[in-house]
């Protein structure tokens, strides 16, 4: 079975069970896939968790049913999948902008969100360069952020972007603790259908982790102080991939992760695997600011 194929009976089945509890571990079977590799592709291509979807279309319906006049507000949450009228009607508010009792009024207003079809067309012919990698083990020193939404989703960029103005003290001192001056390094991990862990990093190595940073032999909590972590990544393969060369290349690194998920994975022997991926910012000024690029390391494992 392809991948688009598989894709598309795995939201055909998302569709058929809206008002039943739905197992992701059941929607990526219908995708031959893991469910931790298929809900990864899915916020990739969509730009929203595969929950999000699921709460989508749920919201979407209910208030289509509530405006129809014919259902009471107690029996459609319950029919999707919420076991208070409080809870559903704060999630309707949010969606919705009026409650689950105006929907029912005349000419009242609401939002609509489709369902996903899959649409073939003719693409390809285009070069992608990639090598397959087995790294040594990884010791960073790093501060994280807890972002919302899906790791490619509109909420990226802006979080992102805000987190790093507003914490450019704490990068100015792991760059002097780094022992890769040129470039930051950023990791995507726990990631769930309420969002994902987003960290920034520099590249350490045992003797600061053994010295410079222990409180034994300093006298100062230095981690603990900065709210700095220790993130050791152990030696694993991944498939490796590198933006253009360019001022900023935020938009391209963007672009390639979607293309790595539509057309590399989609036919390959690989999928990914349940571990952090890292994006490697090479913003240092060798050959000037044009020369940057993001280096993208995709942790994987065989199909």
């Amino acid at each position: 079975m392809d991948w688009i194929t598989g894709m598309q009976k795995a939201i055909d089945y998302i569709e058929a069970h809206l008002t039943e509890e739905i197992d992701y571990e059941t929607i990526a079977a219908e995708c031959f896939s893991s469910s931790y590799h298929f809900q990864r592709i899915f916020s990739i291509l969509c730009g929203y968790t595969l929950g999000e979807y699921i709460r989508l279309r749920r919201l979407s319906l209910a208030g289509a049913e509530l405006a129809s006049g014919k259902e009471k507000v107690i029996d459609v949450a319950l029919k999707y999948g919420y076991d208070s009228p409080d809870s559903f009607a704060k999630a309707f508010q949010k969606f919705h902008g009026i409650t689950p009792s105006e929907a029912r009024a005349d000419g009242s207003k609401l939002r609509a969100f489709s369902r996903l079809s899959i649409k073939i067309s003719l693409e390809g012919g285009t070069i992608m360069n990639y090598r397959i990698e087995k790294r040594p083990e990884i010791m960073l020193v790093g501060y994280k952020r807890r972002f919302e939404g899906a790791p490619y989703g509109e909420q990226r960029g802006t979080q992102e972007e805000s987190l790093f103005v507003s914490t450019r003290a704490h990068q100015w001192i792991l760059k002097g603790i780094s022992k890769d001056k040129l470039s930051d390094y950023c990791i995507l991990t726990n990631v769930d259908d309420n969002g994902y862990d987003f960290y920034i990093c520099a590249a350490a190595d045992k003797y600061e982790f053994d010295n410079l940073y222990n409180g034994n032999v300093t006298g100062i909590d230095f981690m603990d102080r900065f709210g700095f972590e220790k993130i050791v990544i152990p030696e694993r393969t991944y498939a490796v991939f590198e933006t253009e060369k360019s001022k900023m290349p935020i938009s391209e690194y963007f672009d390639l992760r979607k293309q790595i998920a539509t057309k590399w994975l989609s036919n390959n022997e690989y999928r990914i695997a349940n571990a952090p991926e890292l994006a490697i910012y090479h913003w240092g000024i060798v050959g000037g600011y044009s020369e940057r690029s993001i280096e993208i390391l995709i942790p994987i494992e065989k199909k």
